[in-house]
């Protein structure tokens, strides 16, 4: 069930009425959560609330495990036992076609021929961000930082309609508390929820739906019959539509949420506004960066230990931050440029540090060219991450680099202008969008349901016949 459509509109107003309506019966109020949350996820596929249950039900027997036991060893046992058992339903929907195929290539290029059976099992919408939260929530508990839940509670926080597609990555620590309190409909803060949804849809359903036909799509299926400019521009419309499409989901799914009295993590800062990769990180897919660095990065060693050691760390980090993303050798390769870059801005500076040197504080004109060619970078890693093979990858960078003879059919006005007014708005200061949304808030309300109707009209009128899915519901 895809949130821009008359289904989930519908889906959602019962959802509202009876959710408010059980809001002083706190058990009810959650089974009637998981209820239709699990009713949402069947809308897919009914076979895979199975398999979200059966990661609910592992995370729930190992964390009391670990939680009952006083043995350290004890725990750290169950702890690999819980965590292992989770990432070993992840491997086997998302990656065992992925290495049974390279498998069977390379057996057959050394001439063994076919001794292994190819598999390829149905990818389970979102399973890697529930797997995910449901790893944190195991993770949490055994470090003590967070009491095992009740069965009902870790049922509603895996399974929570607005976060299952994806996302953002709640911690249990951000949502579980809020399960166990009453919701007052009086505190709903609706026209910020209002917002949020609205400017979603139009990221999602014109900005997102429009660069991707107009531009992205007839470079990333045909580079070769394009010239150099269209492909440039394709490869920065990707950018724009990848973070208008995630990035609106999450808005959506946060109104939602909001709306329901539950508040959902910030998933995204002007990331298009970052200085350096390190800063794109903090603001690009907020809550699934800080997981890479809690769950990953820091168990690796984080920044302790020699500088070859933390160029590991930061390397692992990144490849496996790809491959999460999708069972791919292009998704590696873009975790890998990642990595690299990352590696290289870590050097540079302790190599300052050693020198005793301070940390260099850029003028405004070397700010404005470090975001610069931080976005050039960014879009670098993208052209991997959108190609469907290597060979359509370096078909797209060889148009870049050896097209310019030919004219250009795909770039004109309203391409330019959606692309660069999107980039431009990520450079504005986050209070001027906060004090727009807080004057439209205190509009009357008649004016502000006259406001969302046009801008619905709009959003209907502007976007394509039918909605494409969540560029993010495949990972």
């Amino acid at each position: 069930m895809l949130f821009p459509t008359i289904d989930f509109a519908l889906f959602f107003l019962v959802v509202f009425g009876v959710g408010w309506s059980l809001s002083g019966k706190p058990v009810l109020w959650k089974l009637a959560m998981l209820g239709f949350s699990y009713f949402f996820y069947a809308w897919w596929d009914p076979r895979f609330v199975l398999l979200l249950i059966a990661e609910t039900l592992i995370a729930h027997v190992g964390s009391r495990r670990i939680h009952a036991t006083r043995d350290e060893a004890v725990a750290k046992r169950w702890t690999w036992v819980t965590v292992g058992g989770l990432l070993v339903i992840l491997g086997y929907f998302k990656y065992a076609g992925f290495f049974a195929v390279n498998l069977d290539n390379l057996l057959r290029g050394i001439g063994l021929g076919n001794l292994i059976p190819l598999i390829q099992p149905t990818l389970p919408i979102a399973i890697s961000f529930f797997t995910f939260m449901a790893i944190s929530y195991v993770v949490d508990v055994s470090r003590g930082q967070l009491e095992p839940a009740a069965p009902i509670d870790l049922a509603v926080y895996l399974a929570f309609f607005p976060h299952l597609i994806a996302g953002p990555i709640v911690r249990g620590s951000e949502l579980l508390p809020q399960l166990k309190r009453r919701r007052d409909p009086n505190r709903i803060d609706y026209s910020r929820a209002a917002v949020l949804i609205i400017q979603g849809l139009f990221k999602k359903v014109v900005i997102s739906s429009y660069i991707a036909s107009a531009i992205v799509d007839p470079v990333f299926s045909s580079p070769s019959s394009h010239s150099g400019l269209d492909a440039l521009i394709g490869v920065w419309g990707y950018a724009v539509q990848i973070y208008c499409d995630f990035s609106g989901y999450t808005d959506i799914a946060i109104g939602l949420a909001m709306l329901l009295g539950i508040r959902f993590p910030v998933n995204f800062d002007a990331p298009y506004s970052a200085a350096n990769l390190q800063d794109f990180w903090r603001r690009w897919h907020i809550t699934l960066s800080r997981w890479l660095r809690d769950y990953l990065y820091i168990p690796l060693g984080g920044n302790r230990g020699s500088q070859s050691e933390v160029a590991r760390n930061i390397m692992l980090t990144m490849i496996l931050g790809g491959l999460w993303h999708g069972a791919a050798w292009t998704f590696l390769v873009w975790g890998l440029l990642h990595g690299v870059g990352q590696v290289v801005a870590h050097v540079r500076r302790e190599r300052r540090a050693a020198q005793g040197l301070l940390p260099v504080v850029p003028s405004r004109l070397r700010h404005v060219g470090q975001v610069v060619f931080t976005f050039q970078f960014v879009c670098l890693a993208w052209i991997f991450f959108r190609a469907t093979s290597f060979t359509n990858a370096f078909a797209v960078l060889g148009r870049i680099v050896t097209g310019w003879g030919m004219g250009s059919n795909l770039v004109t006005p309203m391409v330019l202008l959606t692309i660069v007014a999107v980039l431009l708005v990520q450079q504005m200061p986050t209070r001027l969008g906060e004090r727009l949304a807080a004057m439209w808030s205190n509009l009357h309300l008649a004016v502000q349901a006259l406001t969302l109707a046009i801008v619905l009209l709009i959003i209907t009128t502007l976007g394509p016949t039918g909605v494409a899915p969540f560029i993010y519901y495949r990972f």
